[in-house]
C-alpha cells in the first residue's frame, strides 16, 4: 500500500516534534487509512498550534471561488486562519509564534486548482520570515509520468493570476512536494525546505492502482474520473456551458438547455472522444433548476487520455455547432472579483478565446502545438523525487 509523506512522518522519531508547528492543511488531508492528518498529528504528540486552509475551507464544503473565513476547528478545537479572502499567504503575526510550517494538502495535478499556489504562497512566507517548511509529499491523482503533462504553458506577463501563478503546464505531471523544490530554486525563493517523500508510488500509477477509495478535494472534484477530466472540462468556466456544478457528476458532464447533445457527441464520436447524450438538471451554479440537454464523458484508457485537448476540442465543436447561443463569460471570484479574461487565465494563452475563431484544420493544428510541451521533461528532471 502506498504511504503518503503524512504516514512516513507518523512512523519517524523526529526531533521537532514539540516545536510549535503551523499545519497547512484541509480534511481531504488523511492518513492511507482515512484519518485527518491533522488528528493523527495530534494524537502522536505533535505541537500543532494554528491550521491554516486553503480555497473551499478547512472542511472542504466552501463553494468555488468563494471567500473563507478564519474560524475554529471542530475536531481539534484549533484556530484556523484562512488563505482564501482578503490574505492569500500568511502575514508575520501568523507566523510569530511558530517555529515550523507543514505543509499537507492533497492535489490533483491540474494548474488552476489553487492548493498549489497555496503552497507557494506558503513558500514565499516562510522565506520571508525565516520558518522551515516541510512538505508532507503525496502522488500525483494523473501519474508522474512526465510524458502525459499537457500544455498550455502559462504566460506569465499576461496571465499570471491566483489560479495559475507561474509557468508550468497545466497538467504537470508532478507532486506538489516536486514543485516546491522546482519554485524554491527557479524564483529565488530560498526557503529552507524539506520533502517527506510518499513510498511505494510510482511514477505510472494512476490513482485507481493505489488501492484505496478517492478522497474527495473540495465540493466538486468527487472521484477519480472528475480528475482526469478537469484540466480539460475546468476550462468551460469560461463559457455558458454548465460543467456540471450541482450534478452528482461534475466535470464529467457537460451541457446547457440550448445544446443539440446529439449532434454534439456525433461529432465528438468522430474524433474518437468517448461520450454519450444525457440529460441533467443542476441544482445550482449555471442553469440552477433548469434542464439541461448535454454529455457525459468516458474514459477509455487513462494511459493516452489527453484532458486538455479533448476539452479544448468540446467548447470548438459546442461554439461551432450553436454560433447564435455560445458565449464566453466572466468567472467572478475571490481572486478575480470582476471575473474578467478567465480563459486566458486558465489556460494561460493571452488573448486565447480568439483561438476560437479559427477554422477547425486550423484550430487543432494549434492546439496540438499548445499542448505540446515535450520540452518539460528536461526543464523538470532535475528537481523530481520519485
Amino acid at each position: 500500500m502506498i504511504l503518503f509523506g503524512i504516514d512516513i512522518l507518523l512512523k519517524t522519531n523526529v526531533d521537532w516534534k514539540k516545536q510549535r508547528i503551523a499545519l497547512v492543511t484541509n480534511h481531504a488531508a488523511t492518513t492511507n487509512t482515512f484519518i485527518p492528518s491533522r488528528k493523527a498529528l495530534i494524537d502522536k504528540g505533535f505541537n500543532i498550534i494554528k491550521l491554516f486552509s486553503p480555497e473551499h475551507g478547512l472542511d472542504i464544503k466552501g463553494a468555488d471561488g468563494a471567500s473563507m473565513n478564519d474560524g475554529v476547528d471542530v475536531l481539534t478545537q484549533l484556530p484556523i486562519i484562512s488563505l482564501y479572502n482578503k490574505k492569500l499567504q500568511p502575514d508575520e503575526n501568523d507566523l510569530n509564534d511558530v517555529d515550523i510550517v507543514l505543509f499537507d494538502i492533497p492535489d490533483i495535478g491540474c494548474r488552476y486548482y489553487t492548493y498549489l499556489w497555496t503552497m507557494t504562497h506558503v513558500l514565499e512566507a516562510c522565506s520571508k520570515y525565516n520558518k522551515k517548511l516541510i512538505i508532507l509529499d503525496r502522488p500525483n491523482p494523473l501519474s508522474g509520468n512526465i510524458n502525459l503533462a499537457e500544455g498550455a504553458m502559462l504566460n506569465e506577463i499576461n496571465c499570471s493570476s491566483f489560479i495559475g501563478r507561474w509557468n508550468i503546464p497545466l497538467r504537470h505531471s508532478c507532486t506538489l512536494g516536486e514543485l516546491a523544490l522546482y519554485f524554491n530554486q527557479q524564483k529565488n525563493i530560498h526557503t529552507n525546505i524539506e520533502i517527506i517523500k510518499c513510498e511505494s508510488w510510482d511514477r505510472n500509477m494512476f490513482q485507481t492502482d493505489w488501492e484505496m477509495a478517492f478522497v474527495p478535494t473540495s465540493p466538486a472534484m468527487q472521484n477519480f474520473t472528475a480528475a482526469m477530466l478537469y484540466p480539460g472540462l475546468g476550462l468551460l468556466e469560461a463559457t455558458n456551458i454548465s460543467e456540471g456544478r450541482g450534478t452528482l457528476k461534475p466535470f464529467t458532464v457537460a451541457g446547457s438547455v440550448w445544446m443539440n447533445n446529439n449532434l454534439v457527441v456525433e461529432n465528438l464520436n468522430e474524433l474518437n472522444i468517448n461520450c454519450k447524450a444525457i440529460q441533467f438538471t443542476p441544482t445550482e451554479s449555471k442553469y440552477a433548476n433548469e434542464l439541461c440537454k448535454g454529455v457525459e464523458f468516458y474514459i477509455d484508457d487513462v494511459a493516452t487520455f489527453q484532458s486538455v485537448k479533448n476539452g479544448l476540442l468540446f467548447i470548438k465543436l459546442v461554439k461551432e455547432l450553436h454560433e447564435d447561443k455560445f458565449e464566453w463569460k466572466p468567472y467572478p471570484t475571490n481572486v478575480n472579483s470582476s471575473g474578467k479574461n478567465h480563459l486566458d487565465k486558465l489556460l494561460g494563452v493571452y488573448k486565447s478565446e480568439k483561438l476560437f475563431d479559427l477554422s477547425f484544420n486550423k484550430f487543432t493544428q494549434k492546439i496540438n502545438e499548445i499542448t505540446n510541451v515535450s520540452f518539460w521533461e528536461e526543464t523538470i528532471k532535475n528537481y523530481l523525487l520519485y
